[in-house]
């Protein structure tokens, strides 16, 4: 089993489970780290409210790649209309 650069104890999926399409997201946002310190608080605190730093930081992570979409996905559309 290799460690990921966490300290915390994760489930080895099997072969043959898919991974969750959220958790697939989360991946691929680069916003893994904020997400998993959520998750860390909430589990230490069981109270959302005590976690709002990392909640906060999060939604940061999250929209600042959001924006990112956007902007990747009208740079190609631009990209693509100018070919035609």
């Amino acid at each position: 089993m290799s460690t990921q650069g966490h300290t915390w104890a994760r489930q080895v999926k099997k072969e043959d489970e898919e991974e969750d399409p959220l958790d697939q997201l989360i991946s691929r946002s680069g916003c893994a780290a904020s997400h998993y310190a959520v998750q860390e608080c909430m589990a230490q605190h069981q109270d959302w409210r005590q976690c709002q730093p990392q909640v906060q930081a999060f939604r940061d992570c999250m929209s600042e790649q959001q924006a990112r979409r956007r902007e990747e996905l009208q740079r190609r559309k631009e990209q693509g209309g100018a070919h035609h």
